[in-house]
This record gives C-alpha cells, sequence and structure tokens, in this order.
C-alpha cells in the first residue's frame, strides 16, 4: 500500500495553489467495507471544486466526484483561534475485494495518487492492528511505521487521538491547540491514506468549543459511518464494534450519560445480531476507558463495567481492546469476573472461557507504569495478586485486588491480530492476537479459537 506517484500533479504552479494542496489524507469503512469507503483530507484555506477521482487503475481514474467541505472554527476563547477546512467524499457501490486508485484535488490542482482495497466478500484469512494513545510525537511516528509495515485490512484506534485537547476533561477551560490535528493527519497519511483508520474517541477527543457534547470536531474530522461517534461493521468473519465510553465513564465525567442510554441499548442489539450472524465467528470491541487495567495511572473504570462488561459477557464477545493507560496489558479471559489462566502462548476457548480484555494504549504518547513488574513472552516474572484502582461514580476509587493481570509491558507497542476462518463448516476459526514492540519483538501472543 504505497504511494504511484512520490510528487502531486500540480495542473498550475501559482504560490497560492501549492499553498491549498490537499494533505492529511485518511480513510475510514462505510456501514459495509465490502461495497463503501470515506476518504477524507484537508486544504489550508477554501478551494473551487473539490473532488476525487477514482478507478480500478492508475490509468483510468473516471470523471470528477464532488466532495463536501467540512469547515470547523474555533473560537478565540479555546486559546487559538482558527478555521480548518476538511474535504469528505463518501463512495459507495465499489465491488468487495477490489484494489481501487483514487487522487484527491480542486480546481487546478491534483493529489498524487493512492490505493485501497476493499474487504473480500469470500471468508478469507485478514490481518488488522490496534493501538490508542498516539499523540504528535517521533514515538508514535514510529508506531505508526509498524503498521505499515504489517500492510494490514484496516487499523483499530481506541482513543485519545491527536492530543490536541490537552488535559482530556472535556472542560470549556482546557487548554486546547487545533492546529495539532493538522500535525496529526500529516503523521498518519502514509498509513492512513491507504488502510481505513477506526476511531474510537477518548477523553482527550471531548472538544466542547463546538458542540454541547464535545463530539463535533470528530464528526468534521473522521467518516463515521452514521452521526454517532459509535459503530459497527463486518469484515470477513469478525464482527468489529467501536464505543464511546465517554459516555459511561466514572472517572471522566463531561459525557457521562449524554445518550441516555441509547448507545448501550444499541449495543445489546449489535452483538446480538453478530451473534446470530453465521458468517460471523468472532466478535472484537474496543473503546477508550478500560474496563481492567492495573496501571497506577487511571486503572479500571466501574462505568464501563457497570454498563457494558455484563453485555460482552452476556454475548461472549471474544476480545475488547482499550487505551487510556500508556502500556500494554493483557487479562485471562474473564466471564462473570472469574478469570482463567492464559499465560502467553496459550490457546483459549472464549465460548467456555470468556472474554480477554487488552489495554493498548502505549501507541506513541508518553509511558505511564505499573505497580509491579512487568511480565511479559520472554520476561515472565512470578504470578502476583495486584492491588488496583477501580474508579466509581460518586466516591473514591475502590481498592481491588487484580489476580486477572496476566501480561503487563512498560513499552510502546502494536496489537496485530490475524484472523484465520475455518475453511470447511465444523472446522475451528482462530483469531491470532499479538503484541509486538518498536523493534518487531513478540511480547505476547494469545490465540482464540471458536
Amino acid at each position: 500500500m504505497v504511494d504511484m506517484s512520490t510528487e502531486p500533479v500540480l495542473l498550475s504552479s501559482t504560490a497560492a495553489e501549492r499553498y491549498l494542496r490537499p494533505f492529511g489524507r485518511h480513510l475510514a469503512f462505510g456501514g459495509d467495507p465490502r461495497t463503501q469507503m470515506s476518504v477524507t483530507w484537508q486544504v489550508k484555506a477554501p478551494v473551487a471544486d473539490p473532488f476525487i477521482r477514482i478507478g480500478s487503475s492508475a490509468a483510468d481514474l473516471g470523471e470528477l466526484i464532488p466532495a463536501e467541505v467540512r469547515s470547523l472554527v474555533t473560537p478565540a476563547s479555546a486559546g487559538i483561534a482558527a478555521e480548518q477546512y476538511y474535504l469528505h467524499a463518501t463512495l459507495t457501490g465499489l465491488e468487495p475485494g477490489q484494489t481501487y486508485y483514487y487522487v484527491v484535488g480542486h480546481q487546478s490542482f491534483e493529489s498524487a495518487g493512492r490505493r485501497f482495497t476493499t474487504a473480500p466478500r469470500e471468508r478469507v484469512p485478514f490481518t488488522f492492528t490496534a493501538f490508542g494513545d498516539q499523540g504528535v510525537t517521533d514515538d508514535a511516528a514510529m508506531t505508526a511505521g509498524l503498521i505499515r509495515g504489517r500492510q494490514p485490512a484496516f487499523h483499530l484506534h481506541a482513543g485519545d487521538i491527536s492530543y490536541a485537547a490537552a488535559s482530556g476533561r472535556g472542560l470549556l477551560t482546557d487548554d486546547y491547540d487545533p492546529y495539532e490535528w493538522d500535525a496529526f493527519f500529516g503523521e498518519i497519511e502514509p498509513v492512513a491514506g491507504s488502510v481505513p483508520w477506526q476511531i474510537a474517541v477518548g477523553n482527550h477527543e471531548l472538544e466542547p468549543w463546538y458542540s454541547p457534547d464535545g463530539n463535533a470536531g470528530q464528526h468534521a474530522r473522521f467518516g463515521f459511518p452514521g452521526p454517532q461517534t459509535y459503530y459497527a461493521f463486518r469484515y470477513g468473519n469478525v464482527g468489529v464494534v467501536s464505543l464511546d465510553a465517554n459516555d459511561v465513564s466514572y472517572e471522566i465525567q463531561a459525557n457521562l450519560g449524554y445518550t441516555e442510554g441509547r448507545q448501550t441499548a444499541w449495543l445489546a442489539q449489535t452483538l446480538a445480531e453478530f451473534r446470530a450472524d453465521p458468517d460471523v465467528d468472532f466478535v472484537v470491541a474496543y473503546f477508550h476507558h478500560c474496563a481492567y487495567c492495573t496501571c497506577i495511572s487511571h486503572g479500571s473504570d466501574g462505568g464501563v463495567r457497570e454498563a457494558w462488561v455484563p453485555l460482552f459477557d452476556a454475548y461472549s464477545v471474544d476480545l475488547v481492546i482499550n487505551g487510556h493507560n500508556h502500556v500494554y496489558e493483557r487479562t485471562d479471559p474473564l466471564r462473570e469476573g472469574v478469570a482463567g489462566a492464559a499465560p502467553p502462548g496459550s490457546v483459549v476457548y472464549p465460548a467456555s472461557a470468556g472474554t480477554t480484555y487488552i489495554v493498548a494504549g502505549a501507541g506513541g504518547k508518553g509511558l505511564y507504569r505499573f505497580p509491579v513488574e512487568d511480565s511479559y513472552r520472554g520476561r515472565v516474572t512470578p504470578d502476583v495478586v495486584i492491588e488496583s484502582a477501580v474508579h466509581l461514580r460518586d466516591e473514591e476509587p475502590a481498592i481491588e485486588h487484580a489476580g486477572w493481570s496476566r501480561v503487563r509491558y512498560t513499552g510502546f507497542s502494536l496489537l496485530v491480530i490475524d484472523s484465520d476462518p475455518a475453511s470447511r463448516p465444523g472446522e475451528p476459526s482462530r483469531l491470532v492476537v499479538r503484541a509486538v514492540s518498536v523493534d518487531g519483538t513478540e511480547i505476547d501472543r494469545v490465540d482464540l479459537v471458536r
């Protein structure tokens, strides 16, 4: 997944047009990854007649398709006044499993080409990646490079994306720099221009300067498949659910209850539909605030446990991916709070053993620490029961004895997940879940089998 050319095509060469060249391209699936794709990019000022051209070869890209302009005005009261321009094109009617080439542009300018591939119709092996808490740092650029090397079908981002809102409290008095988003999209464009970048919003995405719920800025910047910041899609034999944990978090309550229960009701319905779908073997949920984590910075969120963990149990969700804590941690499989045992390299049968929870918050924005030693593949330490904090709604955090913490790693890392569906009915399908450090070392692996 690489550029088809190294330089943009200038149809005219004035300084103004060079200034207005598109940047920060990023993709996202529509509701059906087999037939729909959203393409988003930026320009630094208003442009005439923005468009996308798309085709099945670099030599034949077809006619111009108009793009939508979403301008985002940041008031001076936020600290830095700005007006940013995001251009969106929603592509529908695509062919499953097809590689498409595209360029974006506007009057007198056309960008360099990129390509993407839609989800296949068939049940075939594929890879996807995940992390959270990225920011704009040298380490974040390095972890983004790890994604590019894996050439995944898509990437899941578990929230806290650019850190434009530095404190992450969701308050109008927070420090805010809207131009951090420009830097972020520049950082990820080499990957996200070809790999769908599926985000979940974190507390650092709460931006109350744009709307009462703090989410309007993200709707300007990203191509969500619907009007909410939570959504679901199926890719091959995996059903994926992206949730907005700001709605249920007891630790950071700026948006607590803002959907008035609608998101949780939608989650129950969506999980039921996935489990009733014979083409779905595995269900993966991802969101920001941690259901289970022993990191001393944020610990676990009691609101997430109260609202959603019973649904994960009821519908036998296989894997939950979180961010928020800037570490890597994996639990033993859990069902109704009871843990099994799954050291690195284990095979887990989620239908009987329960859900595996992973914190993959080491995407690049600094690192936190655990109250005990790290323990990971190649450096396994003796089992311990850890004293860990759980955030409650209107009380001080409660201390619990967490015997479910299996793997802990303090270092930047990427989650790499390989889906290997059964080739014939009755045979097992496998979801291979691996964590790799920035030098490519595998620090954890667990195989989920159904």
